[in-house]
């Protein structure tokens, strides 16, 4: 199995820092720079409000990193290209031999 890896995209994880009134701010730590494949999984719509909702999952696939390895993709944090922000949600291997990594993820929407 090949796959080709021509998109260059950021691993981003939470931290939360004080806000200095008890609370806390979330801000996202670069991990990395991943070169990545991005492949549209099926899509499913919705009605709210009378808004039309459209939501498409994505596999994004990357080399493989070891467990506990910093650079191993986890569900929670999120890719970042350039403003597009993507969410992980469940990671997997992608190939017999472990050698890439499928991460199912949703893009967020700007904020």
């Amino acid at each position: 199995m090949s796959f080709r890896l021509t998109r260059a995209m950021v691993l981003e994880a939470a931290s939360r820092l004080p806000d200095g009134a008890g609370g806390y701010t979330e801000t996202w730590v670069p991990l990395g720079t991943h070169w990545v494949e991005v492949r549209s999984g099926t899509g499913k719509g919705g009605a709210a409000d009378l808004v039309a909702l459209a939501q498409v999952p994505l596999r994004i696939i990357v080399r493989a990193a070891p467990e506990g390895a910093l650079s191993r993709p986890k569900p929670g944090q999120r890719f970042r290209e350039g403003q597009r922000r993507f969410r992980i949600l469940a990671v997997t291997e992608a190939d017999r031999d472990g050698l890439y990594l499928t991460c199912f993820a949703r893009e967020e929407a700007a904020a």
